[in-house]
């Protein structure tokens, strides 16, 4: 399989016969790959790009969706008719694309080995429905293939379509664009960077330090780190650029209205509060496994700044997957219906705000106690809403579904956006750019925990975000190794 430079930045004119020409390679697009990535035709150099004609009939169900995923559709329509124009010849003759490939729509009838080789007779006996979509475009692909001299690759984002390609002798991959690196898509460790003991009892008393970066690599605004003497003698540090690292500003505890006192129980944490807790950084990214405390931090700092009046509220989603679909097949209202997909975020809101009903009154110990059972405080009653029910209908609390964010603009906001590894790149761009000034946006989940067939641990909108926005004065990212939940909870997630 190709590599990511192989099948979008193709070297130029370097092979034994200087012809950029020799190394062009013919890529057939699946539906999925347009709607993941509506400007990719631009993105596979000087390589000719196929488009069979069946992926325009499914774009075509799209294009009316009031979605992500129908934006991408119309907007592939478009790009496809101004790169052809009105010459008609060149739909299917091709035209050139600003890298020196070439763009066209592929008409499977048009090639004339199809349904005689040896090949073409195998495929259409294993996948005799030639009515499915992915079957048509599969058998496009063989056809092109064959008649081809240069290499023929499928390129879905369907995994199950990948492994039928390859099954009949088809090469295929992944769209490899937006794939970040595999280091980058881990980023959970905190970095140690070892120190002199004199330095780190100095960086403890007046809260700051500077290194010089021949001591420290490469490091990025806002990275944090560990200053380590010895195993067991350390202290967390957030790097500001040029080697001067500061101490981290985190108060002893956060104190929520009404509710409990909540403090960081690590290093990973404490230098996850201190971004959350920080009004100038206004994106953060945080990886960390099931058990980490991610959901919980976010939303108890966000919870705090509210109550400080650092922002007028705040607005807590996660990806409804598939995230492109409405919600209006469930009943209730838009926090109803948003409901079962937020019970993690609700249940970090349970923990932070516990109800607190009235107890009864003790009976007066005089009294005989073999009397009729007592009768509770006629002022006693059990709460009608639980504390952030009312924080909603205040709103102070604000529940949003992606699916309708397209439109919007968020200003001074704290925004809570979890399991964001279920998003797609395009999508989590769509809600940066929703925030407005003022806002913060705190994006947390598990790069290794996806549902969402079209994306992985490193084409997902979490590791996207993180890897394009890196190294930014406003931007900052933590990763969370240690599980807090519970013995079971950290067991499962180190051994299962």
């Amino acid at each position: 399989m190709d590599t990511a430079e192989e099948q979008h930045h193709s070297p130029s004119a370097s092979g034994k016969n200087g012809s950029r020409e020799c190394l062009a390679k013919n890529f057939v697009i699946d539906t999925n790959v347009l709607l993941h990535d509506p400007h990719s035709l631009n993105r596979f150099e000087n390589n000719h790009v196929f488009i069979p004609v069946e992926v325009l009939s499914e774009l075509d169900r799209f294009k009316n969706e009031q979605t992500e995923r129908g934006a991408n559709a119309r907007s592939v329509h478009r790009e496809l008719t101004q790169l052809f124009g009105r010459n008609t010849r060149s739909v299917t003759r091709g035209v050139k694309t600003t890298g020196g490939g070439s763009v066209r729509i592929l008409i499977g009838e048009t090639l004339g080995k199809t349904g005689t080789s040896v090949a073409a007779r195998r495929f259409l006996k294993i996948f005799p429905d030639q009515e499915r979509m992915d079957h048509r475009i599969m058998g496009a692909c063989l056809a092109l293939q064959e008649d081809e001299d240069r290499p023929t690759i499928l390129v879905t984002k369907d995994l199950n379509m990948q492994l039928k390609a390859m099954a009949v002798g088809l090469t295929c991959q992944d769209y490899l664009n937006d794939k970040v690196e595999e280091k980058d898509a881990e980023g959970y460790e905190i970095r140690s960077l070892p120190v002199e003991a004199h330095e780190l009892q100095r960086f403890g008393s007046s809260r700051r330090i500077d290194l010089a970066p021949a001591r420290t690599g490469p490091l990025e605004i806002n990275e944090y780190v560990l200053l380590t003497v010895e195993p067991g003698k350390l202290l967390p540090a957030r790097h500001l650029g040029e080697g001067h690292f500061v101490r981290l500003e985190i108060p002893a505890a956060l104190t929520m209205p009404r509710g409990i006192d909540l403090r960081p129980v690590n290093f990973g944490q404490q230098c996850f509060l201190d971004a959350l807790l920080d009004p100038e950084i206004s994106l953060i990214t945080c990886f960390g496994q099931a058990g980490t405390g991610k959901t919980l931090l976010a939303v108890a700092a966000g919870l705090f700044l509210t109550v400080q009046k650092e922002f007028n509220g705040m607005t807590v989603s996660r990806p409804v997957v598939a995230m492109g679909d409405t919600l209006g097949f469930l009943p209730g209202t838009l926090n109803e219906k948003m409901h079962p997909w937020l019970q993690s975020i609700y249940d970090a809101f349970d923990v932070l705000l516990p109800l607190n009903p009235v107890r009864p009154k003790p009976k007066d110990r005089s009294e005989n106690r073999k009397s009729t059972p007592p009768k509770l405080d006629p002022s006693f009653h059990a709460p009608a809403t639980k504390p952030y029910e009312q924080l909603i209908e205040r709103g102070v609390l604000e529940i949003e579904a992606l699916c309708y964010i397209r439109g919007r603009s968020i200003p001074d906001r704290y925004f809570v956006l979890d399991e964001a590894q279920q998003l797609t790149p395009r999508e989590a761009k769509t809600v940066v750019t929703r925030m407005s000034k003022g806002s913060k946006l705190v994006m947390v989940g598990d790069p290794a925990q996806i549902d969402n067939p079209y994306v992985d641990s490193r084409s997902n909108g979490l590791v996207y975000t993180r890897n394009r926005l890196r190294g930014q004065s406003i931007t900052a990212h933590i990763g969370l190794t240690k599980g807090e939940r519970s013995a079971l909870a950290e067991m499962g997630a180190q051994r299962m």
